[in-house]
């Protein structure tokens, strides 16, 4: 694999996941070594056993674990991780299984469901579709929408909503985050979803305050975002993802198609906060809300995607890459992932969870290095915590953590 551009990352994956021409064959993924890297290499073996806690991070004579301690520590049946250095993925690989009713392992082509990690490929989606002139950054949503639209309202008076406001959480919409569905569920469709009619589990997507005026964390907004996509291209949401975003940076492994079939081969499965398996019979949720949280990727697929967030100029030009990390007005988030840090030390990251699924992706753009973190464990935050101080030590980096993190000043 070529390269996409010069930075370091590691990334504990979930495969993308795209439909692979031989999808339905498990064997061409079962017991896969790590596609990249070398295991004689130090700093991995020192990764893989100086896990240690949060609260212990700073203190001398640390307790130190290995990954597969604190997976079971957390009830984290799966994870994937890649790490990238200098523009190379240099180590990738699966821990542990895809399931606790099995043996079958994870490896870095497995694909988890990575909830609002989904929201920084919806953002490139988008930038894409900006960059070929199909939408424009700072119009009013409402000349793109046909099928639904945002009233005229009190809030909308002096602002619209656009498409930046959208991305970076100041669009004045509703609807922090939404609920998983169950097999057997019937899932709603676009538009009850944003109008929250049955089978949705919300009320209606609605505006809150004037647009541009404030932040607030809204997968409504970026679900308002995936009908755009859909109304301007003719597709569904799905293969605009797979056009614009999987097919140009060779993310051969990831979906947002919702549920994901059974026959995709190499799913994680969900498991709750003890490690036991739900969601059965199929083993796995439903996230119809595909650009808010619906996407399933792998750790391979993760590592490239980062590696375009860190500037690969093929895939989105400089300008719109700058645009994309910078921290937009009343927010702190760029365009997509959130922000912190200035300088050396800036650093664009974001964490996905969903009902089973723990995900946590991050770049830092002055040095290239990067991580990348999935798990099918509901615990898996904590474990993520513990793999990014593992990373610290073990490669030199200089890892942000949620106390380090300085936040706007509004």
């Amino acid at each position: 694999m070529q390269p996409l551009m010069r930075i370091g990352l590691i990334a504990v994956t979930m495969c993308t996941l795209a439909w692979p021409s031989n999808f339905a064959d498990e064997k061409l993924h079962q017991n896969q070594a790590n596609q990249f890297g070398r295991s004689d290499d130090p700093r991995i073996s020192g990764f893989e056993t100086s896990l240690t806690t949060l609260a212990e991070r700073t203190k001398r004579g640390a307790k130190h674990w290995s990954i597969s301690d604190r997976m079971a520590a957390y009830g984290v049946p799966g994870a994937s991780i890649a790490i990238l250095e200098a523009g190379q993925i240099i180590w990738s690989q699966g821990y542990g299984v895809r399931s606790a009713n099995s043996e079958t392992t994870t490896d870095s082509q497995t694909v988890f469901s990575v909830g609002s990690v989904s929201k920084l490929v919806n953002a490139a989606l988008v930038l894409r579709l900006v960059q070929e002139g199909v939408l424009d950054l700072d119009k009013d949503v409402n000349a793109y929408l046909k099928t639904w639209n945002i009233p005229d309202s009190k809030y909308t008076q002096t602002s619209k909503v656009t498409l930046r406001t959208l991305l970076s959480h100041t669009s004045g919409f509703n609807q922090h985050g939404f609920r998983d569905f169950e097999p057997g569920e019937d899932l709603p469709t676009l538009l009850q979803t944003l109008n929250g009619e049955p089978p949705a589990k919300h009320g209606p997507i609605e505006l809150l305050f004037e647009p541009g005026s404030q932040m607030k964390y809204s997968g409504g907004g970026i679900t308002v975002s995936q009908l755009i996509v859909e109304e301007v291209t003719g597709l569904s949401y799905a293969e605009a993802a797979q056009r614009y975003v999987f097919e140009p940076l060779g993310m051969t492994r990831s979906t947002f198609i919702n549920p994901l079939p059974p026959n995709y081969g190499n799913i994680a499965k969900a498991h709750d906060k003890k490690g036991t398996p739900r969601a059965l019979p199929r083993g796995y949720e439903a996230m119809p809300e595909a650009a808010a949280s619906g996407l399933w990727t792998c750790a391979d697929d993760m590592g490239l995607f980062i590696q375009a967030m860190l500037g690969n100029t093929a895939f989105l030009s400089d300008d719109l890459h700058t645009e994309m990390l910078t921290r937009q007005f009343k927010s702190w988030h760029g365009l997509g992932p959130r922000l912190n840090g200035s300088n050396e030390g800036r650093v664009f990251h974001h964490g996905g969870s969903n009902n089973s699924y723990q995900a946590w992706v991050e770049g830092h753009p002055a040095t290239g290095n990067g991580i990348v973190i999935l798990t099918n464990g509901q615990d898996g935050r904590q474990f993520a915590y513990e793999v990014r101080i593992a990373v610290e030590r073990a490669f030199g980096w200089q890892i942000r953590f949620p106390d380090d993190y300085d936040e706007p000043d509004f």
